[in-house]
């Protein structure tokens, strides 16, 4: 209690400071695997990515966040713990936002693409454990977590895989690849609108006030994605198409097709993305900002102060634009090679995952599905079309993600404590 007392100001500059750092490691990291497909695909220029990812991010923040952030993220310690020692716990948060960043920085710096929802996991436990011991953890939630590793990324895959092999068999292993695109594609925007719409509204709408039954919310995304497909097929039916381009450049035509789809499914990603990650940086700033407010009194939500939202917006934005290219080449054009209709086949898969594991409460890292998804379309090509160096780099990364976040948590929860004990 001395501490929140004496450096209470202290602690919530500082606090901000790591969350800003830790936003950033989101940034580079996080935001720039869900736009690595459309960017590696040239779908979009880094700066339209950027401005993309500023939008939605901050649309999805604001519509799923809605007013309150739960404190703790996952559940995934006990706060009845550190009721008599909320001191405990303002430092744990700080150091979990620092430790968490700086893997996510580290990790942004050598194009692995990790998750940042495991990474403050991983932090949390570790300061858990030290501060008051391993009864403070929630143990069961790791289950579901070291089960996601495998689980989502599989989901995405079998849907990705199916997917681009549906377009393979419609589309291009036809004689009028061009015809059969402007024929099936709306179809496609359909499937593409139908999965952002439920996105939407399992994620974000009920935070507006719009509370939605799940019949009503299925009626609605229907009636929206026939009006997304109808305007599409209007759209392609009047583009202008050079026939000399499919005899010179491998599908040309058929490819600038999908380059539309791309773009809305990296929007979706991004809002996607903005619902649910953010609160991975805002969260444990916000738990902070209330405990030394209310003088040491811990609660499960929090109000999140008017700055808070902003800062993490602002440093995600910054991280994607100073760190995000080594991750999106890895997403874009390391793992596989990716062309406009592969990576919308990815994209739409893994926020058919998504949509899949909110409705299910399955717990999903959006980087491990968009891997898994990547993966899927680049064996629909056969293995040998996988960089499997990439690949294993990528795996053994998500495995020290946990640990990694928990030892630097732990070093920086005792300098914290020795600076203001």
């Amino acid at each position: 209690m001395d501490i929140i007392a004496n450096y209470g100001t202290t602690l919530v500059l500082v606090a901000a400071l790591f969350g800003f750092l830790m936003a950033w490691g989101i940034g580079a990291n996080d935001v720039a695997n869900a736009m690595g497909t459309s960017v590696g695909t040239k779908s979009l220029t880094i700066r339209q990515a950027i401005i993309i990812a500023m939008i939605f991010e901050f649309a999805g923040a604001y519509l799923a966040g809605g007013e309150v952030t739960a404190t703790i993220r996952n559940g995934i310690i006990d706060s009845n713990a550190f009721v008599d020692k909320p001191d405990l716990l303002v430092l744990g948060m700080i150091a979990s936002l620092l430790a968490a960043g700086a893997w996510l920085i580290l990790a942004s710096y050598f194009g692995w693409p990790v998750s940042t929802t495991h990474s403050i996991i991983g932090a949390i436990v570790g300061f858990a454990v030290v501060s008051i011991g391993p009864e403070a953890v929630q143990w069961s939630k790791f289950g579901g977590i070291v089960g996601s590793w495998v689980i989502t990324p599989a989901i995405s895959g079998v849907i990705a895989y199916f997917m681009f092999i549906s377009v393979q068999k419609l589309i291009f292993n036809t004689d009028d690849p061009l015809n059969n695109a402007k024929r099936y594609v709306p179809f496609y925007m359909f499937l593409t609108a139908l999965v952002i719409c439920l996105v939407t509204i399992k994620k974000g709408l009920t935070h507006v006030g719009l509370h939605l039954t799940d019949g009503e919310g299925i009626l609605l995304s229907i009636a929206i994605s026939i009006a997304v497909a109808f305007a599409g097929w209007i759209y392609i039916r009047g583009q202008k198409y050079n026939p000399q381009d499919d005899s010179k450049m491998h599908f040309a035509n058929v490819e600038k097709v999908f380059g539309i789809l791309m773009v809305i499914t990296a929007c979706a990603m991004a809002f996607a993305h903005g619902s649910n990650d953010v609160a991975n940086a805002i969260g444990p700033l916000s738990a902070v900002a209330s405990i030394v407010a209310s003088g040491g009194e811990i609660s499960g939500q929090a109000a999140i102060a008017w700055w808070i939202l902003p800062l993490g917006g602002i440093g995600i934005v910054i991280g994607l634009a100073t760190m995000g290219e080594k991750v999106m080449a890895t997403v874009g054009t390391g793992i596989t090679h990716l062309t406009p209709s592969r990576g919308f086949a990815a994209q739409l898969a893994t926020a058919a995952t998504v949509v899949i594991a909110s409705g299910t409460g399955l717990p999903i890292s959006t980087t491990q599905t968009l891997v898994g998804a990547v993966m899927g379309v680049g064996l629909a090509r056969g293995i040998a079309a996988l960089n499997l160096g990439v690949l294993r780099n990528i795996v053994v990364s998500w495995v020290i993600t946990l640990p990694a976040g928990a030892i630097l948590a732990i070093v920086i929860f005792y300098v914290l404590q020795a600076c203001f004990s």
